[in-house]
């Protein structure tokens, strides 16, 4: 009895020191593995513009595993603004990355960039607006006149303001521009240093939230209805070579946009565990503005999907103001073979 009592033990031992062993030594494997057993691939993705509210769906989709399920590992770093965004995957610095697509036609159309598509719609309509505070005197585009505006030279709202200026009746040489960085605006107009910045729509509760003051947005898509917002965009490389990565990528990150929206206070605290300078408040926030401009009666009820016809009008539109050196199609920016169906 003694003998099998010891042998009994000695096995039972084995078997814990065996459990042990596979609990300490497998986490590291288990995190760089996806669900079915293969390697994750690495991906490097931009932001569209600092880390606020409306680009939380990013961190939603890798906390809630989206990005790991379709087998990637994903690093979310900070963008700069459309054109920056644009630099740095060209450049090959990061694979993936929303832009405002009317400020990816300008760039496009204008000579200033090439080699990159868009494959999918983050909004449906564009966010691009110049925000003022009360106290500015300013309420309608004619105000702008003589004041002084930030942003980030790469933004869209800034390289779209000419063609704005002309379709909503301002004189653009009347306003001037200085720069800014993405986490520094708010804190910029807060001071008093400016009297409004390039933001989007969805930017109010922030901006309420740093200057303790109540914005005055004027939206660009006002008085240019048919402008998309932004969209998600790869290098003309990565497009060509991974086509079935680039969707299953895209998918996962639609699927955290769309839990995002439907669930804006889990997204902001998930954005705040990664971001700690986030306002949850705030940021739940943005995202319930933002719900309105990611599906429209274009896309019905799908998410990503990008409209030709739409795209073209929206270049008829920077033509017809003058804002475009050369002709472009809509297929020099977007690989509708790739976008998601409506």
């Amino acid at each position: 009895m003694t003998r099998l009592t010891r042998t009994v033990a000695a096995a039972t031992l084995a078997t814990a020191l065996a459990l042990v062993s596979a609990c300490s030594g497998g986490s590291d494997s288990a995190d760089a593995k996806a669900g079915d057993g293969t390697s994750l691939e690495k991906v490097t993705y931009l932001t569209s513009f600092g880390n606020f509210g409306r680009d939380s769906y990013a961190w939603v989709a890798k906390d809630k595993g989206f990005f790991k399920e379709a087998g990637f590992d994903v690093e979310i770093k900070a963008g700069q603004g459309t054109g920056a965004v644009i630099q740095t995957i060209v450049g090959g610095q990061a694979d993936f990355g929303p832009i405002d697509l009317t400020g990816g036609l300008l760039q496009v159309g204008n000579g200033v960039a090439k080699d990159f598509v868009a494959v999918a719609a983050i909004q449906q309509r564009t966010m691009a607006a110049i925000v003022s505070v009360e106290g500015k005197n300013i309420a309608t585009p004619k105000d702008l006149e003589g004041k002084k505006l930030a942003d980030t030279p790469g933004s869209v709202v800034r390289n779209l303001f000419p063609t704005y200026a002309r379709m909503a009746g301002v004189d653009y040489n009347k306003v001037t521009w200085v720069n800014g960085e993405a986490q520094t605006l708010m804190g910029t107009l807060a001071s008093g240093q400016v009297d409004g910045i390039g933001q989007f729509v969805v930017g109010q509760p922030t901006v309420e939230a740093v200057t303790k003051k109540k914005p005055v947005v004027l939206p660009y898509s006002n008085v240019m209805q048919d402008l998309y917002g932004n969209a998600l965009i790869t290098s003309s490389k990565i497009a060509k070579e991974k086509p079935e990565m680039v969707k299953k990528f895209t998918a996962a990150l639609l699927k955290g946009l769309e839990y995002a929206l439907a669930n804006p206070q889990e997204a902001a605290e998930i954005l705040k565990k990664n971001v700690d300078t986030t306002n949850p408040a705030a940021a739940a926030a943005e995202l319930q503005l933002m719900a309105a401009y990611v599906r429209s009666s274009n896309s019905g009820t799908a998410i990503g999907t990008l409209d030709s016809d739409r795209v073209a009008k929206s270049i008829a539109i920077l033509q017809g103001a003058g804002a475009l050196k050369s002709n472009i199609t809509p297929d020099q920016v977007i690989d509708f073979n790739l976008v998601p169906k409506a």
